[in-house]
């Protein structure tokens, strides 16, 4: 998609000021990781098993490692590829959690991952059709993500997000032993996996929070997790459990930090659970919504 600024009502492109080198590409990513990706790097140029990757980082919400690989060119298979870092990481899971804790003064144990939730993550200026339509399965535990950077200083980071279908990985594992041991352990998960514990007034009931929650801001987007469905800007602005009857919803705000005048949530700060922040609150009915997208409202001005 072309830019243009504005002067004096009359637009001029902005040039394209192409990236020379993947490591130009890996230099700003791993500077801004948080900012960009919402996850802590742990090391660049990690090299395990003779094998190099370009960077190592940790996702503290999914409590899971993530491979993130930087390409120029096109002439590569991002499944091929994609299982083959995965499959490095699961056969070599001690590995990864001494780097960790060496590199992160972290403690660690084989326990605290989830190693459901590992993925591995493709950053370039550019993807075939071809590597676009190869990622369209439900559970495929890759993203492709794109950079560009333009003559006005100004970088476009957006994700190429799989076309919503019913296929899976492990139509293709037949024809390879790894895809299928890797399919076996490393899960995505969808919204519909969520609900379908939900009745179906529980299901209007989340549908519609989603729909208010989206008009806040079109940064906003929507993040399955292994416990709950992430509202996300920069970092987490809500957390829905889906349950039965109810939506179990965690605004992510610190003790002290929400306006609630109805004084009708729970406040979780020293309670453990799944959601991020200190405050709890049931969607029962639609009655009580345009009240409870009020306080997710409120997170999303200081999350920003």
């Amino acid at each position: 998609m072309p830019l243009y600024k504005n002067v004096g009502n009359k637009i001029e492109l902005i040039k394209e000021n192409p990236f020379k080198l993947e490591k130009d590409i890996q230099k700003i990513v791993e500077a801004n990781l948080a900012s960009l990706l919402s996850l802590q790097l742990v090391r660049s140029e990690f090299q395990i098993a003779g094998l190099r990757i370009d960077t190592l980082a940790y996702d503290n919400d999914a409590q899971s490692f993530v491979i993130i690989e930087f390409k120029k060119g096109t002439n590569y298979s991002v499944i091929d590829q994609g299982m083959s870092y995965l499959g490095l990481m699961l056969n070599n899971k001690a590995d990864f959690i001494l780097e960790y804790n060496e590199k992160c003064d972290g403690s660690l144990k084989r326990d605290d991952i989830d190693w459901s939730q590992s993925k591995v993550v493709f950053i370039s200026p550019s993807f075939t059709t071809f590597q676009i339509e190869s990622i369209n399965f439900k559970d495929l535990p890759i993203e492709l993500w794109e950079v560009k950077r333009f003559s006005n200083k100004m970088i476009r980071f957006d994700q190429h997000k799989p076309i919503t279908t019913t296929a899976t990985i492990k139509t293709v594992s037949k024809k390879s032993a790894a895809v299928d041991a890797i399919s076996r352990e490393v899960r995505t998960y969808t919204e519909i996996e969520h609900l379908k514990i939900a009745e179906p007034k529980t299901v209007e009931l989340y549908n519609r929070f989603k729909e208010l929650v989206l008009t806040i801001s079109p940064e906003i987007t929507i993040k399955p997790m292994k416990q709950y469905i992430a509202f996300r800007g920069k970092t987490n602005i809500s957390d829905v459990v889906v349950l039965t009857k109810a939506l179990k919803i965690f605004i992510n705000l610190k003790k002290g930090k929400l306006n609630d005048p109805k004084n009708i949530v729970r406040d979780v700060s020293n309670i453990g659970h799944w959601g991020n922040g200190d405050y709890e609150i049931y969607l029962k009915s639609e009655d009580e919504i345009e009240y409870i997208i009020s306080l997710v409202r409120q997170s999303y001005k200081i999350n920003i």
